[in-house]
């Protein structure tokens, strides 16, 4: 009899631990899944910005420190990265995430120039750019979602003793731009 319910409690033991290191599995790749979400609307975007800079250009010539620094972060964004290390997925959302800052001051600052406000091409490209926008927040919510799942299982005992088994690490999230999140001084604004 002691025998039989030692093999019940071995596995019920190894049913449990397999089924942890299949939960695991499962968030890694939902997490690697919605990683590649936001890549695909990353390249939308991408590919939208020369566009949008050419014709921008053409009517800005003030702003070529801007075109600069947008041109160097899309380059610097859209350079492969290795997904199974974090650090890199980290410096890749990052660098993704202040190139939407830098085109965020790009288009607000395109308001002040009548000629390109009139553009219909550009006011087309500007419409496809602000739904690429709206696509990488919702990929965003949802890989951040997927993160915090997979983190979760991972840093939770006993998560944490199979992670290493289960080849899966802490994953960054997808986090704003600092320039973004800082406070804003009204008074800035009423000089």
């Amino acid at each position: 009899m002691e025998i039989i319910i030692g093999l019940v409690v071995a596995v019920l033991i190894v049913f449990v631990l397999y089924n942890l290191y299949a939960k695991i599995i499962t968030r890694r790749n939902r997490a690697l899944e919605a990683l590649a979400g936001i890549d695909v609307q990353l390249t939308q975007r991408f590919e939208l910005i020369p566009n949008i800079l050419t014709m921008a250009s053409k009517f800005m010539e003030h702003e070529k420190e801007l075109f600069t620094s947008v041109t160097e972060l899309r380059t610097q964004a859209s350079e492969n990265y290795d997904k199974a290390d974090p650090a890199a997925i980290k410096d890749h959302l990052s660098a993704s995430s202040r190139l939407g800052t830098q085109m965020g001051k790009l288009m607000i600052n395109m308001e002040d120039y009548p000629d390109l406000k009139s553009n219909e091409t550009l006011i087309q490209a500007q419409q496809t750019y602000n739904e690429v926008e709206a696509q990488i927040a919702a990929a965003r919510r949802f890989y951040n979602s997927s993160v915090t799942e997979l983190n979760n299982t991972i840093e939770i005992f006993p998560g944490n003793l199979l992670a290493g088994i289960a080849n899966s690490k802490i994953m960054p999230f997808f986090e704003a731009d600092e320039a973004v999140v800082e406070p804003i001084n009204a008074t800035d604004y009423f000089k």
